[in-house]
């Protein structure tokens, strides 16, 4: 990996040792500071002016889309855009036509379609360039120098000066062959999952990086998975059933649920799974609570519900799920065999287990599906959210009852990925750790 070090302040310059090329922004900088040896790239936003080359300069010139100078320099023509990512035809268009020695495209990054037009410009160009995806679905972009046959790619070293850099330490460590997973959902603004699976990474001695991909739509997510060599994402609301169809194969647990929340690629054969199974069973033994023959009422039927459902019938609980969704529950009647009941019919005294796998009090709020005001220091409750109180927890906890945390079932459906796409299977101490 060829790693060119963007400098936000001259004082980043003594951090830099590390970075095969610094890049100098005068629109941050003003003026060149004094590199010694390492090659530079001199960017102007505002035009380029001679005057502020030093003396024999052989590095390369960052023209932005003003003409290319006549100078001694390398160039370098570049187009920003902030608006989004234009077709891969246009991208390898507006590139091929620059004059100068290096064409360098940077495009806001909205969804998979947007990665996959990258991917596909970088293939029919036959020039030299740098390609990149600006924010947080663009970060791999950063990452895969060599997929997208990049000159070199960026990093920070105080602080990014663009949206989805890395630092150069990070950078440095990783190189661009390293192991990449992530997460794909909207929105995924509280997810935990990142620092999570980064920490995993950096027990056990892997290189990697788990990244986020808070995408509006899976389409191309495919392509992107296979193109960018991601080893595997992790699935959350609202895709955990959607994204069956871009897969080519389920595991078993995966297809008794009908729901995926990890996807494996194996040399291009993409197979998605459900440890969310993994992670109810894991949450209820860290509880130490018995579910065998108890009665579990399941408010939600997504796939996070199908889920559920599937560990607590597993471990002996007979199941009731009811949600605000008919057609999502009556696909779970036919599928799974579980009983269901409608929104606000079920009473809570009832039932033994009360199950949260509704997203209300992380990404949604409104009613449960089922009056929460009868719960008693009998009932077991266990809410998936995570990382905030909510008030079926709040009540639980007011009357006595016995909790299930979420952050538990997090931890060990995250260890349990982490083994499917790593082969480390240790790693839930070390995942509840740092939640």
């Amino acid at each position: 990996m060829r790693i060119c070090a963007s400098l936000s302040k001259a004082g980043d310059l003594a951090c830099a040792a590390d970075a095969d090329m610094i890049e100098i922004r005068l629109d941050l900088l003003g003026s060149v500071p004094d590199v010694g040896d390492v090659p530079a790239v001199i960017t102007f936003r505002d035009g380029f002016d001679a005057s502020l080359l030093p003396g024999g300069f052989k590095g390369y010139v960052d023209v932005g889309e003003g003409a290319v100078p006549d100078i001694s320099a390398g160039t370098i023509s570049s187009y920003h855009d902030y608006d989004g990512t234009p077709s891969s035809a246009d991208i390898a268009d507006r590139l091929g036509r620059m004059v100068s020695d290096i064409a360098k495209g940077a495009y806001s990054v909205r969804d998979f379609r947007d990665l996959a037009g990258i991917l596909s410009a970088s293939e029919s160009l036959d020039k030299e360039h740098v390609l990149l995806g600006m924010g947080t679905m663009g970060t791999i972009t950063r990452i895969r120098q060599s997929v997208l046959g990049n000159s070199f790619t960026f990093a920070y070293v105080s602080e990014p000066t663009a949206p989805g850099q890395l630092s150069l330490k990070e950078m440095r460590a990783m190189g661009d062959d390293c192991v990449i997973t992530g997460l794909v959902g909207h929105p995924l603004d509280r997810s935990r999952s990142q620092s999570m699976h980064d920490a995993a990474y950096r027990v056990s001695d892997i290189r990697g990086k788990y990244l986020t991909f808070p995408s509006p739509s899976l389409d191309l997510i495919g392509e992107c998975i296979r193109g960018y060599d991601i080893r595997g994402l992790n699935v959350t609301v609202p895709y955990k059933t959607d994204v069956i169809e871009h897969l080519d194969r389920l595991s078993g647990d995966a297809e008794e649920v009908g729901a995926v929340n990890t996807v494996v690629n194996d040399s291009g054969i993409l197979r998605g799974h459900n440890t969310d199974i993994d992670g109810v069973i894991g949450a209820f033994e860290m509880a130490d609570c018995e579910i065998d023959g108890l009665k579990a009422l399941i408010l939600g039927s997504g796939g996070g519900a199908r889920a559920c459902a599937a560990a607590l019938m597993r471990e002996g609980a007979e199941v009731t799920v009811t949600g605000r969704n008919p057609g999502t529950l009556s696909g779970m009647a036919s599928d799974m065999g579980v009983s269901t009941i409608p929104q606000r019919r079920a009473d809570v005294k009832d039932y033994d287990i009360i199950a949260n796998a509704t997203p209300i009090g992380m990404y949604a709020e409104g009613e449960y599906p089922a009056d929460i005001g009868n719960l008693t220091e009998h009932h077991i409750v266990f809410d998936m959210v995570y990382g905030t109180r909510t008030r079926l927890m709040d009540a639980a906890t007011s009357r006595g009852c016995r909790t299930v945390a979420g952050e538990d079932m997090l931890a060990a459906q995250g260890a349990r990925s982490f083994e499917l796409w790593t082969g480390r299977g240790d790693m839930f101490p070390i995942m509840r750790a740092e939640l």
